[in-house]
């Protein structure tokens, strides 16, 4: 059973621990996001309220974008072999086809997951929705020859992509009236 939309009239109204109750689930982690982002509203549309989400998120001091980074699960790590996945990184590691991956294939996330740890200090995101399994292997090798900087603005980027994808399965499209309708990452 899928939970229905919230309507952003409604999260407009929502007092801040409703607010980040609701919203929490965008990112991995502490809400410090949503929390911080309560305070921009209201918000005119469902774009104008993922630019203030990402803005708190792009603007933090470089720790708090580490610990974001850090939150987020290693793609086949533990936790998802363990099945303690939040419901939200599992589904999204299904649609990739990562619950479905041989003893070798588990293996090869494993070591990949080792080195891009020990290379960058946090784990490899990227938006699970967008990419299967061999784009997702062949994003492992190509980043994991990128600067510390680069990976940093890279997964940050897909951090937002996460978000808005979360964003879109949460909140209802902007009534027409609105002149903002699908939340893109164009805008």
């Amino acid at each position: 059973m899928q939970t229905p939309q919230l309507m952003l009239t409604q999260i407009n109204a929502f007092e801040q621990n409703q607010f980040v109750s609701a919203l929490s689930s965008l990112f991995e982690g502490p809400p410090w996001i949503v929390t911080a982002s309560w305070q921009l509203r209201p918000f005119p549309s469902r774009a104008r309220l993922y630019r203030a989400l990402c803005d708190v998120m792009y603007l933090a001091p470089i720790e708090r974008k580490i610990a974001l980074l850090q939150a987020h699960p290693d793609l086949v790590g533990r936790a998802a072999l363990a099945g303690t996945l939040t419901p939200a990184s599992a589904s999204e590691q299904a649609v990739a086809g990562l619950n479905r991956l041989t003893p070798e294939e588990i293996e090869d996330f494993s070591r990949l997951n080792t080195a891009y740890w020990e290379r960058f200090g946090f784990p490899f995101v990227i938006c699970a929705r967008e990419n299967k399994k061999a784009s997702i292997l062949a994003g492992f090798a190509s980043r994991l020859q990128h600067t510390r900087d680069e990976e940093i603005a890279l997964a940050l980027a897909e951090v937002a992509k996460i978000c808005l994808f979360r964003l879109n399965d949460l909140v209802q499209p902007d009534e027409p009236s609105a002149g903002e309708g699908f939340v893109s990452d164009k805008e």
